[in-house]
Protein backbone atom coordinates (compact mmCIF):
# COMPACT_ATOMS: atom_id res chain seq x y z
CA UNK A 1 0.00 0.00 0.00
CA UNK A 2 1.28 3.49 -0.83
CA UNK A 3 2.22 5.14 2.45
CA UNK A 4 3.28 8.45 0.82
CA UNK A 5 6.85 8.22 2.15
CA UNK A 6 5.87 6.84 5.54
CA UNK A 7 3.23 9.45 6.35
CA UNK A 8 0.72 8.41 9.04
CA UNK A 9 -2.71 7.28 7.88
CA UNK A 10 -5.25 9.95 7.08
CA UNK A 11 -8.32 10.18 9.29
CA UNK A 12 -11.32 9.20 7.18
CA UNK A 13 -13.72 10.65 6.12
CA UNK A 14 -11.40 13.52 5.12
CA UNK A 15 -12.45 17.00 6.22
CA UNK A 16 -13.52 19.47 3.53
CA UNK A 17 -13.43 23.28 3.58
CA UNK A 18 -17.19 23.60 3.09
CA UNK A 19 -20.31 21.55 2.48
CA UNK A 20 -20.13 21.84 -1.32
CA UNK A 21 -16.35 21.81 -1.88
CA UNK A 22 -14.04 18.79 -2.12
CA UNK A 23 -11.29 18.15 0.42
CA UNK A 24 -8.03 19.78 -0.69
CA UNK A 25 -6.39 16.38 -0.12
CA UNK A 26 -8.16 14.69 -3.04
CA UNK A 27 -6.07 16.29 -5.78
CA UNK A 28 -2.81 15.47 -3.98
CA UNK A 29 -3.87 11.86 -3.40
CA UNK A 30 -4.83 11.35 -7.04
CA UNK A 31 -1.48 12.79 -8.12
CA UNK A 32 0.88 11.38 -5.52
CA UNK A 33 -0.80 8.66 -3.47
CA UNK A 34 -3.51 6.81 -5.44
CA UNK A 35 -3.68 4.01 -2.84
CA UNK A 36 -3.59 5.81 0.49
CA UNK A 37 -3.61 4.50 4.05
CA UNK A 38 -6.58 5.73 6.07
CA UNK A 39 -7.90 5.33 9.60
CA UNK A 40 -11.66 4.71 9.74
CA UNK A 41 -14.02 6.03 12.46
CA UNK A 42 -13.59 2.64 14.18
CA UNK A 43 -9.81 3.16 14.41
CA UNK A 44 -9.16 0.32 11.94
CA UNK A 45 -6.99 0.83 8.86
CA UNK A 46 -8.03 0.62 5.21
CA UNK A 47 -6.91 1.69 1.75
CA UNK A 48 -8.47 4.67 -0.04
CA UNK A 49 -8.75 4.92 -3.83
CA UNK A 50 -9.29 8.32 -5.46
CA UNK A 51 -8.42 7.87 -9.14
CA UNK A 52 -11.20 7.23 -11.65
CA UNK A 53 -9.57 4.23 -13.36
CA UNK A 54 -8.68 2.56 -10.05
CA UNK A 55 -12.16 3.01 -8.57
CA UNK A 56 -13.81 1.73 -11.73
CA UNK A 57 -11.45 -1.27 -11.80
CA UNK A 58 -12.12 -2.27 -8.20
CA UNK A 59 -15.90 -1.86 -8.40
CA UNK A 60 -15.95 -4.24 -11.38
CA UNK A 61 -13.46 -6.79 -9.96
CA UNK A 62 -15.17 -9.78 -8.23
CA UNK A 63 -12.14 -10.24 -5.96
CA UNK A 64 -13.19 -7.05 -4.19
CA UNK A 65 -16.27 -8.27 -2.38
CA UNK A 66 -18.95 -6.99 -0.02
CA UNK A 67 -17.82 -9.51 2.61
CA UNK A 68 -17.39 -6.78 5.22
CA UNK A 69 -18.19 -9.12 8.08
CA UNK A 70 -15.04 -11.20 7.50
CA UNK A 71 -12.95 -11.72 10.63
CA UNK A 72 -10.10 -9.58 9.31
CA UNK A 73 -12.22 -6.93 7.57
CA UNK A 74 -11.93 -3.40 8.91
CA UNK A 75 -14.81 -2.19 11.04
CA UNK A 76 -16.23 0.92 9.42
CA UNK A 77 -17.49 2.54 12.60
CA UNK A 78 -17.01 2.19 16.34
CA UNK A 79 -20.46 0.60 16.58
CA UNK A 80 -20.31 -3.17 16.86
CA UNK A 81 -23.11 -3.57 14.33
CA UNK A 82 -21.14 -1.84 11.56
CA UNK A 83 -24.24 -0.11 10.28
CA UNK A 84 -26.03 -0.93 7.07
CA UNK A 85 -23.07 -2.76 5.51
CA UNK A 86 -23.32 -5.48 8.18
CA UNK A 87 -27.09 -5.44 8.65
CA UNK A 88 -29.52 -8.31 8.15
CA UNK A 89 -30.05 -6.90 4.65
CA UNK A 90 -26.41 -7.51 3.78
CA UNK A 91 -26.60 -11.15 4.93
CA UNK A 92 -30.09 -11.99 3.63
CA UNK A 93 -29.39 -11.11 0.03
CA UNK A 94 -26.79 -13.00 -2.03
CA UNK A 95 -23.80 -10.72 -2.53
CA UNK A 96 -22.01 -12.53 -5.35
CA UNK A 97 -22.34 -15.13 -8.05
CA UNK A 98 -25.46 -16.66 -9.51
CA UNK A 99 -27.63 -15.88 -6.48
CA UNK A 100 -26.87 -12.19 -6.73
CA UNK A 101 -27.46 -12.19 -10.49
CA UNK A 102 -30.82 -13.93 -9.99
CA UNK A 103 -31.92 -11.40 -7.36
CA UNK A 104 -30.87 -8.38 -9.43
CA UNK A 105 -32.66 -9.74 -12.49
CA UNK A 106 -35.92 -10.21 -10.60
CA UNK A 107 -35.83 -6.74 -9.03
CA UNK A 108 -34.48 -4.88 -12.08
CA UNK A 109 -37.48 -5.98 -14.15
CA UNK A 110 -39.48 -3.49 -12.12
CA UNK A 111 -37.18 -0.50 -12.82
CA UNK A 112 -37.86 -0.25 -16.54
CA UNK A 113 -37.94 2.97 -18.56
CA UNK A 114 -41.67 2.45 -19.10
CA UNK A 115 -42.38 2.17 -15.36
CA UNK A 116 -40.20 5.16 -14.56
CA UNK A 117 -42.02 7.26 -17.15
CA UNK A 118 -45.32 6.20 -15.61
CA UNK A 119 -44.10 7.33 -12.18
CA UNK A 120 -43.25 10.88 -13.31
CA UNK A 121 -46.78 12.36 -12.98
CA UNK A 122 -47.10 10.92 -9.46
CA UNK A 123 -43.69 12.28 -8.41
CA UNK A 124 -44.53 15.65 -9.97
CA UNK A 125 -47.80 15.80 -8.03
CA UNK A 126 -45.99 14.95 -4.78
CA UNK A 127 -43.42 17.69 -5.43
CA UNK A 128 -46.16 20.23 -6.19
CA UNK A 129 -47.98 19.32 -2.97
CA UNK A 130 -44.84 19.73 -0.88
CA UNK A 131 -43.98 23.07 -2.52
CA UNK A 132 -47.56 24.26 -1.89
CA UNK A 133 -47.07 23.52 1.81
CA UNK A 134 -43.66 25.20 1.88
CA UNK A 135 -44.78 28.39 0.19
CA UNK A 136 -47.92 28.59 2.35
CA UNK A 137 -45.68 28.68 5.44
CA UNK A 138 -43.74 31.65 4.08
CA UNK A 139 -40.11 32.39 3.48
CA UNK A 140 -37.31 31.73 4.13
CA UNK A 141 -37.73 27.97 4.27
CA UNK A 142 -35.58 24.89 4.61
CA UNK A 143 -35.87 23.20 1.22
CA UNK A 144 -34.35 19.99 2.55
CA UNK A 145 -36.95 19.59 5.29
CA UNK A 146 -39.84 20.83 3.15
CA UNK A 147 -39.13 18.96 -0.09
CA UNK A 148 -35.85 17.09 -0.32
CA UNK A 149 -36.34 14.81 2.68
CA UNK A 150 -40.06 13.92 2.48
CA UNK A 151 -40.38 13.40 -1.27
CA UNK A 152 -38.19 10.28 -1.71
CA UNK A 153 -39.70 8.50 1.28
CA UNK A 154 -43.18 9.23 -0.13
CA UNK A 155 -42.03 7.68 -3.40
CA UNK A 156 -40.50 4.61 -1.74
CA UNK A 157 -43.56 4.05 0.44
CA UNK A 158 -45.69 4.33 -2.69
CA UNK A 159 -43.52 1.75 -4.48
CA UNK A 160 -43.63 -0.67 -1.55
CA UNK A 161 -47.35 -0.25 -0.92
CA UNK A 162 -46.75 1.26 2.54
CA UNK A 163 -49.54 3.46 3.98
CA UNK A 164 -48.92 7.22 4.06
CA UNK A 165 -49.32 7.16 7.84
CA UNK A 166 -46.08 5.14 8.19
CA UNK A 167 -43.84 7.54 6.22
CA UNK A 168 -42.28 9.11 9.32
CA UNK A 169 -41.30 5.72 10.71
CA UNK A 170 -39.60 4.83 7.43
CA UNK A 171 -37.65 8.10 7.53
CA UNK A 172 -36.30 7.32 11.00
CA UNK A 173 -35.36 3.74 10.14
CA UNK A 174 -33.50 4.92 7.05
CA UNK A 175 -31.55 7.48 9.07
CA UNK A 176 -30.59 5.02 11.80
CA UNK A 177 -29.51 2.25 9.43
CA UNK A 178 -27.14 4.61 7.59
CA UNK A 179 -25.38 5.55 10.83
CA UNK A 180 -21.62 5.76 11.26
CA UNK A 181 -21.36 7.74 14.49
CA UNK A 182 -24.70 9.51 15.00
CA UNK A 183 -26.65 6.74 16.75
CA UNK A 184 -25.70 4.29 19.48
CA UNK A 185 -25.34 0.61 18.68
CA UNK A 186 -28.51 -0.13 20.70
CA UNK A 187 -30.47 2.47 18.71
CA UNK A 188 -29.32 0.97 15.43
CA UNK A 189 -30.20 -2.58 16.49
CA UNK A 190 -33.60 -1.43 17.71
CA UNK A 191 -34.30 0.37 14.42
CA UNK A 192 -33.29 -2.68 12.43
CA UNK A 193 -35.45 -5.00 14.53
CA UNK A 194 -38.44 -2.65 14.24
CA UNK A 195 -38.02 -2.41 10.48
CA UNK A 196 -37.71 -6.19 10.04
CA UNK A 197 -40.79 -6.80 12.19
CA UNK A 198 -42.81 -4.21 10.26
CA UNK A 199 -41.69 -5.43 6.84
CA UNK A 200 -42.26 -9.09 7.72
CA UNK A 201 -45.91 -8.32 8.39
CA UNK A 202 -46.09 -6.15 5.30
CA UNK A 203 -44.65 -8.95 3.13
CA UNK A 204 -47.26 -11.41 4.49
CA UNK A 205 -49.97 -8.92 3.52
CA UNK A 206 -48.48 -8.49 0.06
CA UNK A 207 -48.40 -12.25 -0.54
CA UNK A 208 -52.05 -12.52 0.42
CA UNK A 209 -53.21 -9.57 -1.68
CA UNK A 210 -53.43 -8.56 -5.33
CA UNK A 211 -51.61 -5.22 -5.19
CA UNK A 212 -49.62 -3.78 -8.05
CA UNK A 213 -46.79 -2.32 -5.95
CA UNK A 214 -43.22 -3.60 -6.21
CA UNK A 215 -43.32 -5.95 -3.21
CA UNK A 216 -46.67 -7.44 -4.27
CA UNK A 217 -45.31 -8.19 -7.72
CA UNK A 218 -42.05 -9.63 -6.34
CA UNK A 219 -44.05 -11.79 -3.92
CA UNK A 220 -45.83 -13.37 -6.89
CA UNK A 221 -42.83 -13.50 -9.24
CA UNK A 222 -40.47 -16.41 -9.85
CA UNK A 223 -37.01 -16.58 -11.38
CA UNK A 224 -36.01 -18.51 -14.49
CA UNK A 225 -36.07 -21.74 -12.51
CA UNK A 226 -39.54 -21.10 -11.14
CA UNK A 227 -38.27 -20.19 -7.66
CA UNK A 228 -39.94 -17.32 -5.78
CA UNK A 229 -38.17 -14.98 -3.39
CA UNK A 230 -38.24 -16.02 0.25
CA UNK A 231 -39.91 -13.79 2.84
CA UNK A 232 -36.47 -12.93 4.22
CA UNK A 233 -35.26 -11.85 0.78
CA UNK A 234 -38.37 -9.73 0.28
CA UNK A 235 -37.88 -8.01 3.65
CA UNK A 236 -34.22 -7.36 2.83
CA UNK A 237 -35.20 -6.04 -0.60
CA UNK A 238 -37.61 -3.59 1.03
CA UNK A 239 -34.89 -2.48 3.42
CA UNK A 240 -32.41 -2.06 0.59
CA UNK A 241 -34.80 0.02 -1.47
CA UNK A 242 -35.62 2.23 1.51
CA UNK A 243 -31.98 2.90 2.35
CA UNK A 244 -30.75 3.29 -1.22
CA UNK A 245 -33.83 5.14 -2.41
CA UNK A 246 -34.57 7.52 0.43
CA UNK A 247 -31.60 9.05 2.20
CA UNK A 248 -29.30 9.27 -0.81
CA UNK A 249 -31.90 10.87 -3.07
CA UNK A 250 -33.19 13.14 -0.30
CA UNK A 251 -29.72 14.52 0.26
CA UNK A 252 -29.00 14.77 -3.46
CA UNK A 253 -32.08 16.94 -4.03
CA UNK A 254 -30.69 19.44 -1.52
CA UNK A 255 -27.12 19.28 -2.78
CA UNK A 256 -28.13 19.56 -6.45
CA UNK A 257 -30.27 22.62 -5.73
CA UNK A 258 -27.50 24.18 -3.63
CA UNK A 259 -24.91 23.61 -6.36
CA UNK A 260 -27.14 25.27 -8.94
CA UNK A 261 -27.90 28.23 -6.68
CA UNK A 262 -24.34 28.68 -5.37
CA UNK A 263 -23.53 30.25 -8.74
CA UNK A 264 -26.91 31.56 -9.81
CA UNK A 265 -25.80 31.80 -13.45
CA UNK A 266 -26.32 28.03 -13.49
CA UNK A 267 -29.93 28.38 -12.32
CA UNK A 268 -30.55 31.16 -14.84
CA UNK A 269 -29.21 29.04 -17.67
CA UNK A 270 -31.64 26.25 -16.79
CA UNK A 271 -34.51 28.74 -16.68
CA UNK A 272 -33.59 29.80 -20.19
CA UNK A 273 -33.04 26.27 -21.52
CA UNK A 274 -35.06 23.52 -19.83
CA UNK A 275 -33.60 20.95 -22.26
CA UNK A 276 -30.49 20.98 -20.06
CA UNK A 277 -32.29 19.45 -17.07
CA UNK A 278 -31.22 15.88 -17.84
CA UNK A 279 -27.53 16.68 -18.33
CA UNK A 280 -27.59 19.11 -15.40
CA UNK A 281 -28.76 16.30 -13.10
CA UNK A 282 -25.97 14.03 -14.35
CA UNK A 283 -23.43 16.80 -13.82
CA UNK A 284 -24.71 17.44 -10.29
CA UNK A 285 -24.19 13.75 -9.57
CA UNK A 286 -20.63 13.93 -10.92
CA UNK A 287 -19.80 17.25 -9.27
CA UNK A 288 -21.08 16.23 -5.83
CA UNK A 289 -18.12 16.54 -3.47
CA UNK A 290 -20.21 15.60 -0.42
CA UNK A 291 -21.47 12.14 -1.33
CA UNK A 292 -20.51 10.48 1.93
CA UNK A 293 -18.39 7.52 2.94
CA UNK A 294 -17.78 5.90 -0.44
CA UNK A 295 -18.03 2.22 -1.36
CA UNK A 296 -16.15 -0.25 0.89
CA UNK A 297 -14.86 -3.54 -0.45
CA UNK A 298 -13.03 -6.52 1.09
CA UNK A 299 -10.24 -8.14 -0.92
CA UNK A 300 -10.29 -11.95 -1.01
CA UNK A 301 -6.92 -12.40 -2.77
CA UNK A 302 -3.87 -10.35 -3.69
CA UNK A 303 -4.51 -7.78 -6.43
CA UNK A 304 -2.68 -5.08 -8.36
CA UNK A 305 -4.24 -1.63 -8.06
CA UNK A 306 -2.86 1.83 -8.77
CA UNK A 307 0.60 0.55 -9.62
CA UNK A 308 0.96 -1.35 -6.33
CA UNK A 309 -0.08 -4.58 -4.66
CA UNK A 310 -2.92 -4.93 -2.16
CA UNK A 311 -2.82 -7.96 0.13
CA UNK A 312 -5.63 -10.38 0.76
CA UNK A 313 -7.80 -9.19 3.67
CA UNK A 314 -7.41 -5.50 2.83
CA UNK A 315 -10.51 -3.34 3.21
CA UNK A 316 -10.66 -0.81 0.38
CA UNK A 317 -12.76 2.34 0.28
CA UNK A 318 -13.59 3.57 -3.22
CA UNK A 319 -14.23 7.32 -3.27
CA UNK A 320 -16.49 7.75 -6.28
CA UNK A 321 -16.74 11.49 -5.54
CA UNK A 322 -12.96 11.92 -5.69
CA UNK A 323 -12.82 9.80 -8.85
CA UNK A 324 -15.50 11.97 -10.43
CA UNK A 325 -13.17 15.00 -10.04
CA UNK A 326 -10.27 13.24 -11.82
CA UNK A 327 -8.88 15.53 -14.54
CA UNK A 328 -7.62 12.48 -16.44
CA UNK A 329 -11.22 11.26 -16.81
CA UNK A 330 -13.16 14.52 -17.24
CA UNK A 331 -12.26 17.73 -19.06
CA UNK A 332 -12.72 20.73 -16.79
CA UNK A 333 -13.35 18.31 -13.93
CA UNK A 334 -13.32 21.08 -11.32
CA UNK A 335 -16.06 23.03 -13.14
CA UNK A 336 -19.79 22.29 -13.21
CA UNK A 337 -20.60 21.98 -16.91
CA UNK A 338 -24.38 21.74 -17.20
CA UNK A 339 -24.39 20.40 -20.75
CA UNK A 340 -21.61 17.82 -20.22
CA UNK A 341 -22.14 14.83 -22.51
CA UNK A 342 -21.12 12.07 -22.37
CA UNK A 343 -20.83 11.96 -18.60
CA UNK A 344 -19.53 8.61 -17.40
CA UNK A 345 -19.52 9.48 -13.69
CA UNK A 346 -19.37 6.83 -10.99
CA UNK A 347 -22.00 8.28 -8.64
CA UNK A 348 -24.06 5.10 -8.95
CA UNK A 349 -21.06 2.79 -8.80
CA UNK A 350 -20.01 0.39 -11.55
CA UNK A 351 -20.06 -3.30 -12.34
CA UNK A 352 -22.28 -6.00 -10.84
CA UNK A 353 -23.18 -3.91 -7.80
CA UNK A 354 -24.02 -0.63 -9.50
CA UNK A 355 -27.08 1.04 -7.98
CA UNK A 356 -30.17 -0.94 -8.92
CA UNK A 357 -32.47 2.04 -8.43
CA UNK A 358 -30.48 4.59 -10.40
CA UNK A 359 -33.26 5.00 -12.97
CA UNK A 360 -35.65 5.88 -10.13
CA UNK A 361 -33.17 8.34 -8.61
CA UNK A 362 -32.68 10.03 -11.98
CA UNK A 363 -36.43 10.24 -12.50
CA UNK A 364 -36.93 11.86 -9.09
CA UNK A 365 -34.07 14.34 -9.50
CA UNK A 366 -35.11 15.38 -13.00
CA UNK A 367 -38.76 15.74 -12.00
CA UNK A 368 -37.98 17.75 -8.85
CA UNK A 369 -35.68 20.09 -10.78
CA UNK A 370 -38.31 20.64 -13.47
CA UNK A 371 -40.96 21.41 -10.82
CA UNK A 372 -38.67 23.83 -8.96
CA UNK A 373 -37.83 25.70 -12.15
CA UNK A 374 -41.54 25.94 -13.01
CA UNK A 375 -42.85 26.82 -9.56
CA UNK A 376 -40.01 28.88 -8.06
CA UNK A 377 -38.01 30.57 -10.84
CA UNK A 378 -36.80 33.21 -8.37
CA UNK A 379 -35.36 30.61 -5.99
CA UNK A 380 -32.13 31.64 -4.25
CA UNK A 381 -30.05 30.69 -1.22
CA UNK A 382 -30.89 32.54 1.99
CA UNK A 383 -27.31 32.10 3.25
CA UNK A 384 -23.90 32.21 1.62
CA UNK A 385 -23.00 28.90 0.00
CA UNK A 386 -19.86 28.75 2.15
CA UNK A 387 -22.06 28.84 5.27
CA UNK A 388 -24.02 25.69 4.41
CA UNK A 389 -23.23 22.86 6.84
CA UNK A 390 -22.62 19.18 6.13
CA UNK A 391 -24.53 16.32 7.69
CA UNK A 392 -22.16 14.43 9.96
CA UNK A 393 -22.16 10.87 11.26
CA UNK A 394 -24.00 9.15 8.40
CA UNK A 395 -22.71 6.98 5.55
CA UNK A 396 -24.30 9.30 2.98
CA UNK A 397 -23.34 12.95 2.61
CA UNK A 398 -25.73 15.86 2.64
CA UNK A 399 -26.60 19.29 4.00
CA UNK A 400 -27.98 19.86 7.48
CA UNK A 401 -30.45 22.30 5.97
CA UNK A 402 -30.93 24.32 2.80
CA UNK A 403 -32.30 27.82 3.63
CA UNK A 404 -33.91 29.40 0.54
CA UNK A 405 -36.04 32.32 -0.56
CA UNK A 406 -38.07 32.76 -3.71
Amino acid sequence: MDQSQGAPPLDYPIAAPSALDPPDEWARLRSECPVASIRLPSGDGAALLTRYDDVRQVLADPRFTRQLDADDAARLSDNASGGVFNSSMASALPQTGEGHRRWRLMVSKWFTAKRMAALRPRIEAMADELIDRMTANGQPADLKAALGFPLPVWVICDLLGVPDSDRDRFSYWSDALLNLTRYSDDAMRTAQAEFVEYMSGHVRDRRAGTGDDLLSELARATDGDGEPMTDRELVATGMGLLIAGHETTANMIGKMTAMLLADRRRWQRLLEDRSLVRTAVEEALRFDANSGFGMPRYLTEEAEVGGGTLQRGTTVVCSMAAANRDEDAFDEASDMVLGRSPNTHLAFGSGAHSCLGQSLARTELQTVLEVLLRRLPGLELDVEAADLERVEGLIVGGLRELPVRW
